[in-house]
């Protein structure tokens, strides 16, 4: 069969449906280790690691093809200080005033409070920026469904991220303005998520959680 002018034969991974079946329980049984972490270790991670991090979750798909992304990845120490103290001052304001009784008596569970120490700690903050538009010579060019994109994206990021044995925290510190001025981003860029990322602090631990069954989140129409 020919193929159609801009377009090419897709090569995807072919299994049978046994073989299916078991990568689906294999992954699925990976993917249930993966837990937030808000105890780093100051160990080392590469940079060649954390660029195919980026890189996978950039593979993702968006409207039009349009990647109305940009990951910044934050390694020096003077940035990261400011981070986490423009971070703090938000998050103190959210745990005194701008947060509800409720919100903060489901918090109780995770022990949380508003002290980042993980933003300096972690060797890297990844700063995910979604692009509202982009700029093409001067001219404004739209994007589409760009929280879907971007959301989907983080997504691969943090399974990527559990793939290559490392862990990470959804940070966001709302609200995220302060990070496109410290980090001299366009004016099409706004902060989507935070993710600080690194190996676990020695002994961690976490909080004793139950993740919905399947009768919970998944309707089945046969």
């Amino acid at each position: 069969m020919k193929s159609t002018k801009g377009f090419k034969r897709y090569e995807g991974l072919q299994f049978s449906p046994e073989e299916s079946r078991q990568r689906a329980i294999k992954y699925h049984e990976f993917i249930e280790k993966r837990r937030s972490v808000r105890f780093f270790s100051d160990r080392p991670v590469s940079k060649e690691i954390i660029e195919h991090l980026i890189m996978t979750a950039s593979s993702a798909p968006s409207g039009a093809h349009k990647q109305p992304w940009t990951f910044c990845a934050v390694n020096n120490q003077d940035l990261k200080s400011k981070i986490r103290e423009a971070a703090e001052k938000e998050e103190f304001t959210n745990y005194n005033g701008r947060m509800s009784d409720e919100w903060l008596e489901d918090l109780k569970a995770f022990g949380t409070d508003w002290q980042k120490e993980f933003l300096e700690v972690a060797p890297w903050l990844i700063i995910i920026f979604k692009k509202a538009y982009d700029m093409n010579n001067g001219e404004k060019s739209k994007n589409y469904y760009v929280n879907e994109s971007v959301g989907i994206a983080a997504g691969f990021l943090i399974s990527a991220i559990h793939n290559a044995g490392l862990v990470t925290l959804t940070h966001t510190p709302s609200p995220m303005n302060f990070l496109q001025k410290i980090l001299e981003r366009p004016e099409n860029e706004r902060a989507f998520l935070l993710l600080p990322v690194g190996y676990p602090q020695e002994n961690t631990e976490v909080p004793i959680l139950e993740r919905k069954s399947a009768d919970q989140v998944i309707k089945y129409f046969e």
